[in-house]
């Protein structure tokens, strides 16, 4: 009889065993069958006012992420000039106070030649400022005439024969700024 109930045991055993792999079967069978039903409806087309719908959403995004970008980049290129300009009148303050210091001892100079040494002074520095941040002066004397560069005012009959087409006298100096013409000179051509 104690065989007889060991092997009544391990029968049970196995037919326990057995239910729970027919149960584990069944529940990963479920799940495939849930994934494949999912997997169908994501493959499943998109109607026309949901494709609409994305696309739309997709657009008003990019506009205004477009937008955003303009004004972004409009403010900081404003903000690059204004401090472009405040680092250069921060180097022209240092002129401006050597002119009212040469105003004040201008007053009560008796002697000329220092008011024009203090003067020439003041220019060079200025001028010596203005180079720094990239100026060039022109030079127009006895150069050809270039449209591109010049700007003639008045024509006049050349002195010498190879003086035709060139200019004669430059009235008001030309200058570039990082080469590239900001004032074109005024010049007296030779015909």
């Amino acid at each position: 009889m104690a065989v007889s109930l060991r092997s009544l045991f391990k029968k049970i055993r196995i037919d326990m065993s057995d239910e729970k792999e027919i149960k584990n079967d069944q529940e990963v069978k479920e799940n495939e069958v849930n994934e494949t039903k999912d997997t169908i409806e994501e493959n499943e087309e998109p109607t026309a006012e949901q494709r609409y719908a994305e696309l739309n959403d997709k657009y008003i995004r990019i506009h205004a992420e477009f937008d955003n970008y303009r004004k972004r980049t409009n403010k900081e290129k404003v903000d690059i000039i204004n401090t472009a300009n405040a680092g250069m009148m921060k180097d022209l303050l240092s002129v401006i106070d050597d002119f009212q210091r040469a105003q004040a001892n201008n007053e009560n100079a008796e002697e000329i030649e220092s008011v024009k040494e203090g003067f020439n002074l003041i220019y060079n520095k200025f001028k010596t400022i203005l180079e720094g941040k990239g100026l060039k002066e022109m030079k127009a004397d006895g150069e050809v005439f270039d449209s591109e560069l010049h700007e003639a005012i008045a024509n006049i009959p050349a002195p010498k024969k190879k003086d035709k087409g060139k200019v004669i006298e430059a009235v008001e100096k030309g200058y570039y700024l990082n080469d590239k013409v900001i004032r074109y000179a005024k010049v007296v051509v030779g015909q």
